[in-house]
């Protein structure tokens, strides 16, 4: 029916690292690990998840360490196990890997061009496009809601992920990515129906 609901998701983005003052590009799953502010950031998420009673009967985790770190502090809140989504993992950025977009923008203008505004080119060359990323989040993620019809989930991620995730959902343009702000340590939530989604409160950071 138009209006039964298949799936919620709450989305949590990773704690900072070293990078997130910077907003710098990687894809890197092993570094960095979140910092002293980051794990700071992911408890005053648990609490906010508790206090707001949000109710889950399943919890995923993007492969990098950094969200693999977050997932086991909200796994421990909820006294349950996460699982591992290997294709959540951060998009492929090739040669601006460990970049800020600043340096991209000053080093590379006309590519910088092509990466905000020609999503469907891979930009660099050794990199996924963000229409090729955003494919890959759509389809894992219409994959966890088909396995969990129903069911109220949280999924730890990244901040691009989480973007990725909303245009998917809202079927905004693909170069709307970048358009999009999530901070680390927030909380986004989306409701899946059969036709259409939702998305219910977004970015939201606890103090």
């Amino acid at each position: 029916m138009y209006f039964e609901r298949k799936c919620k998701i709450t989305f949590i983005c990773n704690g900072s690292t070293i990078y997130s003052e910077d907003a710098r590009l990687t894809d890197s799953e092993n570094y960095p690990p979140l910092s002293d502010l980051g794990q700071n950031e992911i408890e005053k998420i648990c609490d906010f998840l508790k206090k707001r009673g949000v109710k889950n009967d399943r919890i995923y985790s993007s492969p990098a360490v950094r969200s693999t770190q977050s997932a086991e502090m909200v796994s421990k809140m909820f006294k349950q196990d996460y699982e591992i989504i290997e294709d959540l993992h951060p998009r492929k950025c090739g040669s601006f890997n460990g970049m800020t977009f600043a340096q991209v923008y000053q080093k590379y203008p006309e590519a910088f061009e092509k990466l905000v505004n020609s999503p469907e080119i891979s930009t660099p060359e050794d990199a996924e496009s963000v229409t090729d990323f955003i494919k890959r989040v759509k389809i894992s993620i219409d994959e966890v809601i088909n396995e969990n019809i129903g069911n109220r989930i949280i999924i730890v991620t990244h901040r691009d992920v989480i973007k990725a995730a909303i245009c998917a959902a809202l079927e905004l343009q693909d170069k709307a990515m970048y358009k999009i702000y999530i901070k680390s340590g927030s909380a986004t939530q989306i409701s899946y129906y059969d036709d259409w989604s939702s998305l219910v409160y977004c970015d939201y950071k606890p103090l």
